[in-house]
């Protein structure tokens, strides 16, 4: 039986009713009809269904939908400001992160999530922040000279 549930998403409070077992993960794409958090392994393996919660990066397929009540969470869709890419958006863009864009959303939040915590990574780090991101096109390394552009892009933005 599907009981009341209210989570702030992309910052607009969003009141709906879930089944006990539903999934954060389905609930976004089932419920809010937010399909950028893409629905990959099902079982917390590929990192395509990252989001924010509470401001850290997670598996929302391994995450209950009723254990986010009055929560906070993040979407690919709540990054962008009105037209403009979020910076991690813009990186993946001009340095040729994303191909067939099926990870992209995941890699990106995972990206936001570890910038948020350390604002300097090395690429060490942004190697093992998405350690749990699987992708079959990209190789990676684009991946990781955006995350690394996107965190210089944001650092010379807080100096100006």
């Amino acid at each position: 039986m599907k009981k009341p549930l209210q989570i702030t998403v992309n910052g607009e409070i969003r009141q709906f009713f879930a089944e006990p077992y539903c999934s954060l993960l389905d609930a976004l794409r089932d419920e809010l009809l937010l399909t950028g958090t893409k629905k990959g392994c099902d079982e917390g393996d590929c990192g395509a269904c990252t989001v924010l919660l509470n401001g850290q990066a997670v598996t929302s397929c391994l995450v209950l939908a009723h254990s986010a009540h009055d929560s906070q969470v993040t979407t690919v869709e709540g990054l962008a400001d009105h037209q403009k890419l979020h910076p991690v958006q813009q990186a993946f863009v001009d340095h040729g992160g994303l191909q067939c864009g099926f990870c992209t959303p995941g890699l990106i939040m995972s990206a936001v999530g570890l910038l948020q915590e350390n604002p300097n990574p090395t690429e060490e780090e942004v190697r093992f922040a998405i350690g749990g991101n699987l992708c079959r096109c990209t190789g990676y390394n684009k991946v990781v000279e955006a995350i690394l552009a996107a965190a210089q892009a944001m650092q010379n933005k807080l100096k100006a």
